[in-house]
C-alpha cells in the first residue's frame, strides 16, 4: 500500500509542478494531461511490480522528468534537491557559511581565497592554507563539494577546522562562526589608467545591478571617465538585472518615446514583459565598451544588444552565444525544481538573437557556438564576412547600422584572443601553473608574502618572474611528466611569465592581484582600450 501510495504522490507532484503558476483553463487540455499521467503511472506501477530487479521509483521518476524537460529546448532543465538549493543560492547571491574559496590538489583542500569580510578572513585564514580537519573529521581525500557542504551551515552555528600553514610548525585550529556570505557578481573593478575603469561581471544575480552601480561609483571617485565592461564568459542569469545594468548607461529617451532595453513575447500574455530606460544615472555620458565572447549568453546579450541597438557604445570581442530564451523556475515538494522556457526576448531593434536548436542534440547545439569562423577587424557597419551572417535576419540600430538576429550579438570590432601553442594549452589543462606557484609559495617563495603583500601596486609594477623561477617551473613540469616542447615554451614565454605572476598576485590579493596582471596580455582588452575614442564618437559624446 505504501509503495502504491508513493506512485500516486509522484503523479500528483508532477501534475502540480507542470501547472503551478498557470491558469489551467485555456492553457492545457486537462483530459490530455490526465491521460498522459495515467500512461506514466501504468508504466511505473508495472515496472515496480514485474521488473527483473528491484526498482527505484524515485530514480525512474526523475529520469522521466529529465526526459520530459529535455524534449522542450536546450535551456529548460530539471534540478535535483541539492542542485536546486545551490542554484537558488547562486541566483540570490548569498549563502550561509564561513566564506572560503577552496579547491582540492593532491587530495588536500587548499584555500584559494578567503572571501573579503567573511568570518574566515576575519579569523586570519590565508590563501594557500591547507584544511586537514573539518568538524572533527579528516578533510584529506574528500571532494570540493563534500568540503563545501561541511563548511556551510546556518548563520550563527560554529564549525572547527584545523589548518596546516606552510612555514608554521604547529597545526592551527580555528573555531569559525558561520555568517551570511555574499556571492559577488562583480569579480573586480579597478582603474587601468588615470581615466579608464575596468569592470568584470561574472553573472547576473538579484544583487548584480546594485553591485555594478556601487563599483562604477567607486571607479568614478577615482577619476574614471571611460569604462570597459567585461561580460566575457558571463552565462547570464536574472533578466531584470540585465535591464538595470544597461539602464546605468542609457538615458530615458525623448519625451513620449521611451528608450526600450528589452521586451519579451510569450504564448501567455501574462508572461510578457518590457523594460525601458530612465534618465538620471551618472554614467549615461561616459564612453563604454562591452567585451563579449562565445561564452557570453542570455542576460549578457541583453546588455550588449541594448547598447549596440542604441549606438551607445561599442561591442568588442567574438560573437556571443546566442540565447534569446527566458526561463522561469518552479519548485517541487521534495526540494527539487525545474526551469522552463516561458518566453523569447528581443533587443530594442526587434532582434531575436536565439540560435536555431531544432533537430540538434544538446551537445552539438552548445558546441557550434564555439566553432564559428570569424574574420578579425573593424565591423561597425557589420559588413565583415562572418560565416552564417548572410542567412541571418537583418535589423538596424538607432543610427541605421546593420545588425543581425538569430545567432548572438556580432561585435562592432571582432577581436580574437591570443593564440597559444598546444604545448601551453596542455600546461593549462594539466593545471601546471597553479600547482607550481602553490608549491613555490610553500617553500622558497614564502618570503614573497612578507616582501610584497603590503603594496599591490608596487608588486604589479615591479615584480618579475626571474630566470631561476622560470627554470624551476620547467623542472616542475618535467617532474610531473608533462610534455613540454622547448620551442613552444619560448614562443609563449610572455604569456607564461604573466600567468605565473598572476597566480602569485592572486595568492596575495585575490582577483585584485590577478586581473591587473592578466590584462597585460589580454589582446581583446588591450584593443578595447584603444577603441574608447571610437566608442565616444559612435555614442555622439564628442
Amino acid at each position: 500500500m505504501n509503495k502504491r501510495f508513493s506512485v500516486w504522490t509522484v503523479g500528483a507532484v508532477m501534475l502540480t509542478g507542470m501547472i503551478i503558476g498557470f491558469q489551467g483553463k485555456g492553457l492545457i487540455s486537462a483530459d490530455n494531461i490526465y491521460e498522459q499521467l495515467n500512461k506514466f503511472k501504468d508504466v511505473l506501477v508495472i515496472a515496480e511490480k514485474y521488473y527483473v530487479d528491484e526498482v527505484d521509483t524515485k530514480k525512474l521518476t526523475e529520469g522521466a522528468i529529465n526526459g520530459l524537460i529535455e524534449k522542450l529546448d536546450p535551456h529548460s532543465v530539471y534540478f535535483q534537491p541539492q542542485l536546486s538549493q545551490r542554484e537558488a543560492e547562486n541566483i540570490q547571491g548569498n549563502y550561509q557559511g564561513v566564506g572560503l574559496s577552496i579547491r582540492v590538489l593532491n587530495d588536500t583542500v587548499i584555500v584559494v581565497e578567503p572571501m573579503g569580510g567573511g568570518p574566515a578572513a576575519r579569523m586570519g585564514i590565508l590563501s594557500n592554507d591547507r584544511i586537514v580537519v573539518i568538524a572533527d573529521s579528516t578533510a584529506v581525500g574528500i571532494s570540493v563539494d563534500h568540503a563545501s557542504r561541511k563548511l556551510r551551515g546556518p548563520k550563527g552555528t560554529k564549525v572547527q577546522i584545523t589548518v596546516v600553514r606552510p612555514g608554521v610548525e604547529d597545526n592551527l585550529v580555528y573555531e569559525i562562526t558561520r555568517d551570511n556570505i555574499s556571492i559577488h557578481s562583480v569579480d573586480v573593478a579597478l582603474m587601468v589608467s588615470d581615466k579608464v575603469g575596468y569592470l568584470s561581471v561574472n553573472s547576473f544575480k538579484v544583487t548584480t545591478g546594485a553591485e555594478v552601480e556601487r563599483a562604477l561609483q567607486g571607479l568614478s571617485a577615482q577619476g574614471m571617465k571611460q569604462v570597459v565592461l567585461d561580460l566575457r564568459n558571463n552565462p547570464g542569469g536574472v533578466m531584470d538585472q540585465a535591464s538595470r545594468l544597461a539602464d546605468l548607461f542609457l538615458d530615458g529617451g525623448a519625451k513620449g518615446k521611451p528608450r526600450q532595453i528589452v521586451y519579451t513575447k510569450a504564448r501567455r500574455p501574462e508572461m510578457e514583459e518590457a523594460d525601458t530606460a530612465r534618465t538620471g544615472d551618472a554614467f549615461e555620458k561616459i564612453p563604454v565598451i562591452v567585451l563579449v565572447n562565445n561564452g557570453s549568453a542570455s542576460a549578457s546579450e541583453i546588455v550588449a544588444g541594448a547598447l549596440q541597438d542604441w549606438d551607445r557604445g561599442l561591442i568588442v570581442g567574438e560573437t556571443s552565444f546566442g540565447k534569446g530564451l527566458v526561463q522561469r523556475q518552479w519548485s517541487l515538494n521534495d526540494g527539487s525544481a525545474f526551469r522552463m522556457t516561458i518566453a523569447r526576448y528581443y533587443t530594442p531593434s526587434g532582434r531575436l538573437i536565439q540560435r536555431a536548436y531544432e533537430g540538434k542534440d544538446k551537445s552539438s547545439y552548445q558546441r557550434e557556438a564555439f566553432e564559428r569562423e570569424e574574420e578579425e577587424g573593424e565591423n561597425i557597419d557589420h559588413k565583415t564576412d562572418v560565416k552564417g551572417d548572410s542567412a541571418r535576419p537583418v535589423f538596424k540600430t538607432n543610427a541605421g547600422r546593420v545588425v543581425y538576429g538569430g545567432g548572438g550579438i556580432t561585435p562592432d570590432y571582432i577581436v580574437k584572443p591570443s593564440t597559444l601553442t598546444e604545448n601551453t594549452l596542455n600546461l593549462l589543462r594539466r593545471d601546471m601553473f597553479f600547482q607550481f606557484i602553490t608549491a613555490y609559495l610553500d617553500g622558497e617563495g614564502r618570503g614573497l608574502r612578507a616582501r610584497h603583500s603590503s603594496d599591490r601596486n608596487n608588486f604589479i609594477r615591479s615584480y618579475q618572474i626571474s630566470e631561476e623561477l622560470l627554470a624551476a617551473f620547467g623542472s616542475f613540469i618535467e617532474q610531473k611528466e608533462v610534455t613540454n616542447e622547448e620551442k613552444d615554451f619560448e614562443k609563449d614565454l610572455p604569456f607564461i611569465k604573466t600567468r605565473l605572476k598572476a597566480f602569485v598576485g592572486r595568492a596575495f590579493w585575490g582577483n585584485e592581484g590577478w586581473y591587473p596582471v592578466m590584462l597585460e596580455v589580454d589582446t581583446q582588452f588591450q584593443k578595447a582600450v584603444t577603441l574608447l575614442p571610437e566608442a565616444a564618437k559612435i555614442a555622439k559624446l564628442n
